[in-house]
């Protein structure tokens, strides 16, 4: 354990820090499930309302520093694939 007082004040801090990241990253992968989920269903209302709030989070976590802005563009792209993929069909149906 830290002895001096600036140490201890670091200690403090990390210990903040990572549960801000950890409560952002978790808010993250909780989005992706649930929009991985609607994709599994096939509800294209749903689908757009949680592909909206995916893409908002994966924004908000690049800018929180969660993840790397090129991360985020490939998440958002494959994202957009599945769900055009699922949306198109039911469109022409």
């Amino acid at each position: 354990m830290a002895n001096h007082v600036s140490s201890l004040k670091r200690a403090r801090q990390t210990e903040t820090k990572t549960a801000v990241n950890r409560a952002n990253k978790s808010k993250l992968r909780g989005s992706l499930r649930s929009l991985r989920e609607a994709i599994a269903k096939g509800d294209a209302k749903t689908l757009n309302a949680a592909y909206s709030a995916t893409v908002s989070a994966l924004d908000k976590s690049v800018q929180k520093g969660v993840i790397h802005k090129n991360t985020a563009s490939r998440y958002k792209s494959r994202l957009n694939a599945r769900v055009k993929a699922v949306v198109a069909p039911a469109k022409v149906a």
